[in-house]
């Protein structure tokens, strides 16, 4: 098999759940160490971050990856063990096959190509990979690396996320931005008591069903040209001590707003306040904003070079997209990189018997090397 199958196996072996790297940076350091990057371990907390560089000054190109996965779920109801990689039908099965082990090692690949090929490129080609991108907060991953960065002086101009990001072919779909993601842990008290006396306690489920009837109802904004209208979700909701005879003293609700740049995250929580205060809710709050919503505009220099790139390459035209989740980028562009997000499909990740095409797979190091060709030979 080739190189980039083969470092894909390696990578998905390990069994790398957040925030364990499973010695994966390791791996990748060694290798690039090989090939002349200079290589430097940010592990804040229990988090391994790998900075690897190759030339100096700028313009500064970095490819972005993570060797986390999410947990597999039963193990029983994989096809083939989730961390045992499989060949089946022209796919390759495993935890991480398409999210995203499979990219982290097309990059790696290239990178190593494109310096053996231009050992005296313009400017700094770099690679940084972290262990924390899947999980629930993120704290030591990018984020913490991009306030190093801030600290130190390091500067990115390009970033190429290595997302999967295709809808049914490689070079379908790249992502040019992503929404902002603002969730709150809402709590509204009332009054426990008992069902058969109502008047003497205060059900905080029934006091905050008009409100809610509210936020979901509420048009946040219209979108504009570059992002979709903001939603509210809400995607937890308890309240109740189990009994039937009881009327709960509390309850909690969890909800997210996805939201570009029409909106802004002060503003999304002033009005959802106010209808709540509307309600005369008795209530606490938590919010957590993980992102704000970030764009790489048509005409810039690496979007049209990913736009050429999936063009010669791949043989296809991409939709520039900024839907889906939330990704590493949004650490690093507030840096004042351009960012851009192109990878495989996406329909199994985080599923049962994830997998990636072996075309596409052995097409990925292709992409990176010509977007590295394209800024730096």
């Amino acid at each position: 098999m080739s190189e980039v199958f083969d470092l894909t196996c390696e990578l998905i072996r390990r069994r790398s759940l957040t925030p364990d790297d499973a010695g994966c940076t390791a791996l990748l350091a060694a290798r690039l160490q090989r090939a002349g990057f200079r290589c430097e371990n940010l592990r804040f907390g229990e988090v391994s971050n790998l900075w690897a560089t190759h030339g100096t000054g700028g313009p500064v190109l970095a490819f972005l990856g993570h060797v986390d996965v999410v947990p597999p779920g039963p193990e029983a109801d994989w096809n083939s063990p989730p961390f045992d990689p499989t060949v089946r039908d022209g796919r390759l099965y495993g935890r991480g096959a398409a999210d995203m082990k499979s990219g982290v090692a097309a990059m790696v690949v290239a990178l190593e190509r494109f310096v053996a090929d231009y050992p005296d490129h313009a400017g700094t080609l770099a690679l940084l990979v972290t262990s924390d991108e899947e999980g629930p907060v993120n704290l030591d991953g990018v984020r913490r690396v991009a306030q190093h960065f801030r600290e130190t002086g390091q500067t990115i101009d390009w970033c190429v996320a290595g997302e999967p990001t295709a809808k049914e072919r490689l070079g379908d779909l790249i992502r040019v931005g992503r929404r902002g993601s603002l969730s709150g842990a809402l709590t509204v008290r009332g009054l426990q008591g008992h069902v058969a006396y109502p008047q003497l306690a205060r059900n905080p489920i029934h006091l905050f069903a008009p409100a809610l009837a509210e936020l979901a109802a509420t048009r946040w904004d219209e979108g504009n040209a570059d992002f979709p209208p903001t939603t509210f979700q809400v995607s937890n909701v308890g309240a109740g001590t189990g009994a039937y005879n009881v009327v709960p003293g509390s309850l909690v609700a969890h909800f997210n707003f996805r939201f570009g740049t029409a909106s802004r995250a002060d503003s999304l929580r002033d009005r959802t306040e106010a209808i709540l205060k509307k309600h005369a809710l008795d209530y606490a709050i938590d919010w957590n904003l993980s992102g704000e919503p970030f764009h790489s505009p048509g005409g810039g220099r690496l979007r049209e070079t990913v736009i050429g790139v999936c063009r010669e390459v791949c043989g296809i035209e991409p939709e520039s997209s900024t839907g889906g989740g939330t990704s590493d980028g949004r650490f690093i562009a507030p840096l004042g990189a351009e960012v851009i997000e192109i990878g495989p499909v996406n329909s199994t990740i985080h599923k049962v018997d994830e997998c990636v095409a072996l075309d596409e797979l052995e097409c990925l190091p292709a992409i990176h090397f010509a977007i590295a060709a394209e800024l730096l030979r």
